[in-house]
């Protein structure tokens, strides 16, 4: 797995963490948990385009 994917999503998941602390002290527990929401959607669509590049590989790998 690449390390740079790896710190990627870390700081996603720093980034998120910080403003969805910050937006529920300031009431806002709406908007903090689809900040949430966004990250995991973010990581997630990250780690499909990783998991697509694998199965390419296998693809040509094999000649399918």
């Amino acid at each position: 797995m690449d390390i740079d994917l790896i710190f990627k999503i870390a700081a996603i998941g720093i980034i998120v963490a910080v403003l969805n602390q910050l937006l529920i002290r300031s009431g806002r527990e709406e908007q903090a948990m689809m900040t949430t929401l966004a990250g995991l959607i973010v990581v997630l669509m990250m780690i499909i385009y990783e998991i697509k590049d694998l199965f390419d590989a296998i693809k040509q790998i094999f000649g399918l």
